[in-house]
């Protein structure tokens, strides 16, 4: 599994800004979503055109934290990505940055009912969580989803966000998460890249400036913190 550590410096430079290295010490888990991000098997399963093998490492731990968000009474959503074939017009430049066999194989196996387009097969969503399609990395920008009207309803005003690839379309959901006002927190054992390098820069920066980054274990013990002292 890939791993994250922050050095002595950044610590340091967050201390002096928030005068700890946590911003969210406390998670209400009524107010609190977490967020699975295109754990596909587009992006999981060998042989794919864009699997990423340590995403398979972290579904243990992204298997935990839906059952704690679901035991403490917070939502569980599974972002899905379908690739349109619109886009190829409307998201242009997404294609302008591969050549012809990216676009093909991400048309062909993120349409909807293809075997790319399905969740990974030992991840168990439920009818009572939420299963939100986004046609762009984040699924917070404009014409992407109706992820934050869907939250919004639910009062949701903090999320965890887990999955693949945590420098693409986790960080970016992540930042535009934070920028639509969400406290926002990324799980540092429960996203995956498909380098070392790639996820540690992603969580580095996303910690400096625009939310925290935790642990799947301190993630579970915020959220029982929190029903403890809301029990009391």
């Amino acid at each position: 599994m890939q791993t994250f550590e922050l050095s002595q410096s950044i610590r340091e430079q967050v201390l002096r800004r928030r005068g700890r290295l946590h911003a969210y010490e406390r998670l209400d888990p009524a107010a609190t979503a977490l967020i699975v991000v295109d754990m596909q098997k587009y992006f999981m399963q060998p042989g794919m055109p864009a699997c990423c093998d340590a995403a398979r490492d972290i579904v243990p731990n992204i298997n935990r934290l839906v059952s704690a968000v679901r035991g403490a009474s917070g939502t569980v959503v599974w972002i899905v990505t379908e690739a349109l074939p619109a886009a190829a017009e409307d998201w242009s430049n997404l294609y302008e940055l591969g050549d012809d066999h990216m676009r093909q194989a991400r048309t062909e196996h993120l349409a909807a009912g293809s075997e790319g387009h399905a969740l990974w097969p030992s991840l168990s969503p439920l009818e009572t969580d939420l299963t939100v399609t986004k046609t762009r990395y984040s699924a917070f920008i404009e014409g992407s989803s109706d992820l934050e009207p869907q939250l919004r309803a639910r009062s949701v005003d903090t999320v965890l966000i887990t999955g693949v690839a945590t420098n693409v379309c986790c960080e970016s959901t992540a930042r535009d998460a934070m920028m639509r006002g969400f406290r926002t927190v990324m799980v540092s054992d429960a996203n995956a890249a498909n380098t070392q390098e790639e996820h540690a820069a992603s969580l580095t920066t996303f910690y400096q400036y625009f939310g925290d980054v935790q642990t799947t274990d301190q993630v579970i013990d915020n959220l029982s913190g929190s029903s403890a002292a809301a029990a009391q």
